[in-house]
C-alpha cells in the first residue's frame, strides 16, 4: 500500500511541480508588488495631506472590509461585464493579492515610520533633503527593523491566500491536486502532499519573523 502511494506521488510529481510553480509565481509577484505598493502607501500616509489620507483610508477599509475571494470574483467576472476589460486569471489573482497585500504592508510601514522620533524628519529637512531623499536615506532604513517581522507574516498570508486563485480558474498546485484526486481517489495522500508543500514554504518565513523580532527587540 505504501509502495503504491509513493508510486502515485512519483508519477504525479511533474503535474504537482507545474502547479507549485504557478502558486509560487503568483505569490512572489504579489509579494513584490505588495512591498512596493505598501512602502509607497505607508510613506504617503505620513505626509499629513488631508485629501490623500482620505483616499488611502478608503482604499484600506475597502480591502479590510471585503474578503479577498469577493475581490477575485469582482475583478475576474465584474470587469468584463461593466468595463469590457478581461484580465487573465493568473494576473487577476496577482492584482487582487497585490492590492490587498499593499494595504496590509502599508499599515505596517506607516506604523513603523510614525514610531520614529519626530526629530529625525526635522533633521533631514533641515539639511535640505527632499521628501523622497528623506524617506529613502533616513526614515525607511531606520524603520526597517520595526516593520520587517510583521511584513514577513503578511508574506505568509499572501502565500496561503494564493490558494483562492483556483476558484477563478488558475491551475495552481491546489487545482492540480484536485485533478489527481478526481482521477485516483487518493485524497489523503494528495492533500498530505499539499499540506507539506505549504508548510515547508510558510513555516521558515514564520520562524524567521520570530527570530528577527526577538533579535531586534534586544538590540
Amino acid at each position: 500500500m505504501a509502495s503504491s502511494g509513493l508510486d502515485l506521488l512519483w508519477v504525479s510529481l511533474p503535474m504537482l511541480a507545474d502547479g507549485a510553480a504557478q502558486t509560487l509565481s503568483i505569490s512572489l509577484l504579489s509579494i513584490v508588488f505588495s512591498t512596493l505598493g505598501g512602502v509607497l502607501y505607508g510613506s504617503l500616509r505620513t505626509l499629513g495631506i488631508g485629501w490623500l489620507n482620505l483616499l488611502l483610508r478608503v482604499y484600506l477599509e475597502l480591502f479590510r472590509a471585503i474578503p479577498v475571494l469577493v475581490w477575485l470574483y469582482l475583478m475576474f467576472f465584474g470587469l468584463p461585464i461593466f468595463f469590457a476589460l478581461s484580465i487573465p486569471s493568473f494576473w487577476c489573482a496577482v492584482l487582487v493579492l497585490s492590492l490587498w497585500g499593499a494595504s496590509e504592508v502599508g499599515e505596517v510601514v506607516r506604523g513603523a515610520l510614525l514610531s520614529l522620533p519626530r526629530g529625525q524628519r526635522e533633521a533631514g529637512l533641515s539639511i535640505g533633503l527632499s521628501e523622497p531623499q528623506l524617506f529613502g536615506y533616513v526614515l525607511l532604513p531606520q524603520a526597517l527593523k520595526r516593520m520587517t517581522p510583521p511584513t514577513i507574516n503578511i508574506y505568509t498570508r499572501i502565500i496561503k491566500t494564493s490558494s483562492l486563485a483556483v476558484l477563478i480558474g488558475v491551475v495552481d498546485v491546489i487545482k492540480v491536486g484536485q485533478q489527481i484526486i478526481e482521477r485516483t481517489y487518493e485524497s489523503v495522500l494528495i492533500y498530505g502532499a499539499l499540506f507539506l508543500f505549504f508548510f515547508f514554504i510558510c513555516y521558515p518565513l514564520s520562524a524567521a519573523s520570530r527570530v528577527l523580532e526577538r533579535r531586534w527587540s534586544q538590540a
